[in-house]
């Protein structure tokens, strides 16, 4: 939570002076405050601006306050409640901390029991807060450790984060899919003055195109069919921090319009309402177009992009920095084996620096993630890499996953023999699944067997016609 942040608290009781009383107290600690004289005046204050504390009585008209509880507990689980009752009504009071309430305060009170008792729930909530931001934090950090590489590319890619993370300047970053695009954003948000502020990530080619403007502005109740509840949108949600807009080439150009006067104007009107609402938020975008073309297209507005593009960056795709292949393995490896001593061999990586990853780092994470689960977390070779991987470095089949002149034909055929073992322990037993994760043909993974005797294979062998029938059938 950051330093400026202000504790906002609900009082609710329909007698007036009461209210009164409590704002003043909630206001003399340094809280924000607001009233209502009923349970649903307070749900409707709940849906537009969500409180931290809640001050409720438990006797309220129509909707009495453990309701009130239940529904808050529902609907609102981060904000914390404390009941006011008088003496006869301790039993349902205690019945209420049951249903989730922090505490209770009988009436008369005193001013001091009040303000002890909204201080203790102040500082659970701050904890909650603060729990949630290092578990982000923890979690960012680890994902930003996987930017790694030494190229000279990557480096600039570094340097550019470095020089961005304490200013408020709108980026555009460029690159293939699978390239960590939403990491430099992730990096340049965490790693500045900001980082205590939120940082919200939206995929623009998941939002339906009806519901867009909804989404990114916010509406209000009843603006629409099913807007049963008022909403606050995504750059309102951000406020204070950094959003980030990936694949934004895939917004209309009636909401590339929107948006744009949304960045000039510095505020955003929810659908349905006749307010506009103030926001400071760092915009960073990202596409895997050649935004520059799809605006000379006419795909793309020319005044957003050159109102995003003040400080563009590119991350350049993994086969333009394959120096970094080898750092980048042994990342990913430690991310999904933390606790294992797994080796990769040089077959293997031979395999991996010769690939061209047209998914980059992303293809890269889901070839070892495989690998891993098929593997004996051991030793990742070039068998357990798939068939494409192998293939770029002219391994079709894993028969000659360790070169050089001085391995003997017996040599070969104990490690062709290893590996089908291997496989066929994996798949227990079977064979088309074998044959898939070896890269080989049926009719070639039976002949295999028969050859080495795995998997009662020699007893097939004795069944001629079924046998044949079986390779035949493969080679369909």
């Amino acid at each position: 939570m950051t330093d400026d942040f202000r504790m906002t608290c609900l009082v609710v009781d329909d007698e007036a002076s009461i209210r009164a009383l409590c704002r003043r107290i909630v206001e003399s600690i340094g809280f924000k405050c607001a009233e209502a004289e009923s349970a649903e005046d307070a749900l409707a204050c709940l849906e537009t601006d969500t409180p931290n504390l809640v001050l409720a009585d438990l006797k309220l008209p129509h909707m009495s306050g453990v309701e009130l509880l239940r529904q808050i507990k529902i609907q609102f689980p981060r904000s914390e409640v404390a009941i006011m009752t008088g003496h006869g009504t301790i039993d349902s009071a205690v019945q209420a901390m049951k249903l989730g309430a922090y505490d209770y305060v009988t009436k008369p009170f005193r001013v001091n029991e009040l303000k002890l008792v909204l201080q203790r729930m102040e500082e659970k909530v701050r904890l909650v807060y603060e729990n949630e931001y290092l578990r982000d934090r923890l979690r960012n950090d680890q994902e930003l450790s996987e930017i790694t590489g030494s190229s000279a590319k990557i480096q600039d890619v570094l340097r550019m984060v470095a020089r961005l993370k304490n200013t408020r300047t709108p980026v555009l970053i460029t690159g293939e899919s699978g390239t960590g695009k939403e990491l430099v954003a992730r990096a340049i948000h965490f790693r500045g003055s900001l980082a205590k502020r939120p940082f919200v990530a939206v995929d623009c080619g998941s939002l339906v195109p009806t519901l867009v403007e909804s989404e990114l502005f916010g509406h209000e109740k009843g603006a629409f069919t099913g807007a049963l509840r008022s909403k606050i949108g995504l750059f309102p949600a951000a406020h204070g921090g950094t959003i980030f807009l990936d694949e934004i080439s895939e917004l209309s150009l009636e909401t590339q319009a929107k948006l744009l006067r949304v960045l000039q104007e510095k505020e955003v009107r929810p659908v349905g309402s006749n307010e506009r609402i103030k926001i400071d938020v760092r915009v960073i975008a990202a596409s895997n177009r050649d935004l520059e073309q799809e605006y000379q297209a006419g795909r793309f507005r020319k005044d957003l992009f050159f109102r995003l593009s003040v400080v563009p960056i590119h991350m350049p795709s993994l086969r333009e920095r394959r120096r970094d292949i080898p750092a980048l393995v042994h990342a990913l490896v430690q991310r999904y084996a933390p606790n294992e001593e797994v080796q990769v061999t040089m077959p293997a990586m031979n395999c991996l620096m010769a690939y061209d990853w047209p998914g980059n780092v992303r293809e890269l994470e889901n070839c070892l993630e495989r690998a891993l689960a098929l593997g004996n977390h051991q030793v990742i070779d070039a068998v357990d890499l798939p068939p494409a991987v192998r293939a770029a470095a002219g391994l079709a089949a894993p028969l000659a996953v360790v070169p050089g002149p001085a391995l003997a034909a017996t040599d070969l055929e104990d490690l062709e023999r290893s590996a089908i073992e291997r496989v066929f322990r994996q798949v227990n037993g079977d064979k088309a699944a074998a044959g898939k994760l070896l890269g080989i043909s049926r009719a070639t993974l039976y002949r295999k067997l028969k050859r080495y005797g795995i998997g009662g294979a020699k007893r097939e062998a004795e069944e001629p016609d079924k046998f044949i029938a079986a390779v035949a059938g493969g080679e369909k």
